[in-house]
């Protein structure tokens, strides 16, 4: 993912899809279908001759997008994101609210990966135990 910190800042002129694509850590392709699926913000700059440019705003808006998408939001509602602040000032409570929805589905999934850690931990400290012991019968034991 984009670290947009650690990275010198964009050219002045912009970033081609492919400098894009290894900053953000994405595809060229996945670049093109963000645009095409209504996930940006604002147009892609072009050069005379066409070809995409990106520019800072560009760079962190896709991060933000590829972090949303890694957390689980389905392009609708990314597109949906998009679309309220394409629309400008007045919808903040829209955006809180759906950013809020989103916050709360992914701590959840957290809360349920973390029990699953739990029990592998508990079955890898189980495992470690008995070969410490020099005892490998009974690895499978349902009730440890």
């Amino acid at each position: 993912m984009l670290e947009i910190n650690s990275r010198p800042a964009a050219p002045a002129e912009g970033l081609t899809i492919a400098e894009a694509a290894e900053r953000t850590g994405v595809s060229v392709h996945t670049l093109r279908y963000y645009e095409r699926a209504g996930l940006v913000v604002t147009p892609v700059d072009r050069t005379p001759g066409g070809r995409r440019r990106y520019h800072p705003r560009d760079l962190r808006w896709i991060d933000l997008c590829t972090r949303l998408r890694a957390t689980g939001m389905p392009i609708r509602t990314i597109r949906r994101y998009a679309e309220l602040v394409t629309a400008g000032p007045g919808n903040e409570p829209e955006r809180l609210a759906l950013l809020e929805a989103h916050r709360t589905e992914v701590a959840a999934r957290l809360t349920e990966l973390q029990s699953h850690l739990a029990r592998i931990d508990h079955k890898v400290d189980t495992y470690r135990g008995r070969l410490a012991e020099g005892r490998a019968e009974g690895f499978w034991a349902p009730g440890e």
